[in-house]
């Protein structure tokens, strides 16, 4: 069995509509699902990714809205990284977000540094795989210089070997030179990376990363629970999230895991043509519909907004 790359990223916001603006307005991504929050269904959880919802470019965020920021440390996902397609994506995206009021920082290793309206912390890199390109079609992105998913995220720990026997042995990573560690299977690979903590207390909140999820093939998801119970991580009971099926463990250095499967995909409720459009509810949670679409935030639609600009 192995670890498709990297499934998904799901961090905190205090501002759906703000949210909604950056990720899909700024960035250009597609907002492929509206929905909400199944631990907590009284807030939204909203996914942006590729054209299609791609395993791999799918970003998302529970809104609590009016939530304090957080600042990551130690156990703590703090930078999400993109792969784009060249140097002259770098410098599109560089004037672009400076365009929308947003600082970067070009580094010496030739990325792009910048943080969202929150302060997530993001980075812009050259892609250098032969991963297929996840791209959402996003009227003033030309496609050349669109992000392509995810190429790694970066957590802070303060003793990166106390997670080498799970991620190597466990989850089959590869690497561990200097806190590096890669996964990669038959369609995609991700990278997971360490830096030094800071010395600060660790505070979840808006504008940081809640997990960081794994793909996992639809029929190896009841293996993995077991290989992953059996190496002490305490994972949770299969989940089914509708849209894919979880199990959530934390690796040793605290951030939070999650092993997501590759399917049925967000087609499972709606046109793919139309996806998040509507306030899209799992079955469990339609009972619930009217009493949401009152109390939700009502949120913009920036691409239609710039296709009609």
């Amino acid at each position: 069995m192995k670890l498709e790359g990297i499934h998904h990223i799901t961090a905190i916001t205090g501002d759906a509509p703000g949210n909604v603006e950056f990720y899909a307005g700024v960035l250009g991504l597609r907002l492929v699902k509206k929905t909400v929050n199944q631990d907590d269904p009284t807030v939204y959880h909203l996914f942006y990714a590729d054209e299609q919802g791609s395993p791999g470019a799918d970003l998302t965020f529970f809104e609590y809205p009016g939530a304090r920021p957080g600042r990551a440390g130690a156990g703590m996902v703090h930078r999400i990284v993109w792969r784009v397609a060249s140097a002259e994506a770098l410098d599109f995206w560089e004037q672009r977000l400076a365009a929308n009021g947003v600082a970067t920082q070009r580094t010496d290793d030739g990325t792009l540094r910048f943080a969202d309206p929150e302060g997530l912390d993001h980075e812009l890199v050259v892609s250098t795989v032969p991963d297929a390109p996840l791209i959402a079609d996003a009227p003033d992105v030309p496609r050349e210089h669109a992000l392509q998913g995810f190429d790694a995220v970066r957590a802070y720990t303060g003793d990166p070997a106390r997670s080498e026997t799970l991620l190597r042995e466990t989850l089959g990573f590869d690497g561990g030179d200097d806190g590096r560690w890669e996964v990669r299977g038959d369609e995609r690979g991700g990278r997971y990376v360490y830096d030094p903590a800071p010395d600060v207390r660790p505070l979840p909140g808006a504008g940081t990363v809640h997990h960081v999820a794994f793909a996992t093939r639809m029929d190896e998801q009841d293996a993995w629970q077991e290989r992953v119970t059996r190496a002490g991580a305490r994972a949770t009971p299969i989940i089914d999230r509708f849209y894919f099926r979880s199990i959530y463990f934390r690796e040793p250095s605290g951030v939070l895991f999650e092993l997501a499967t590759m399917g049925p995909g967000f087609g499972a409720d709606e046109d793919p043509a139309h996806l998040g459009e509507r306030l899209s509810l799992p079955p469990k949670f339609e009972r619930l519909r009217s009493q949401l679409e009152r109390t939700l935030t009502p949120l913009p639609d920036p691409r239609a907004a710039r296709t009609s600009a």
